[in-house]
């Protein structure tokens, strides 16, 4: 299954977000479309690709990818949408300021609105 990308979901202090997932079913897939995702003039720019897959034979897997604790914030809303065999990234572009705890609020906005939009 292709990449569902959102692109420009958010902005806050000069930092841009989008969201993008896809149906997987192995790590190795995972990594396949953050590759592809990385070959997107746009995305390769991007500070951060912080994912998280939460498989229905394995368990989660994550990566914060800098974002220290992003990774945890995706799971945890895929287990609340029971959205099993399916990877969600969120990609930032870093603005210069520091968001702080805001930085969850703003993970959690990027994956409601890939989850309202694939549903």
């Amino acid at each position: 299954m292709p990449l569902h990308i959102l692109v420009d979901v958010l902005n806050d202090k000069g930092s841009k977000y989008a969201v993008s997932g896809a149906a997987v079913t192995s790590r190795a897939e995972c990594d396949q479309l953050i590759k592809e995702l990385k070959k997107v003039k746009k995305f390769a720019r991007a500070t951060h690709h912080s994912w998280a897959y939460l498989s229905s034979s394995d368990g989660p897997i994550k990566q914060d990818d800098g974002e220290s604790g992003a990774g945890m914030v995706i799971i945890r809303m895929l287990e609340r949408a029971q959205l099993y065999d399916h990877i969600i990234i969120v990609t930032r572009w870093y603005g210069g300021t520091k968001l702080g705890g805001d930085r969850f609020r703003h993970i959690q906005t990027c994956v409601n609105a890939y989850l309202d939009d694939i549903r």
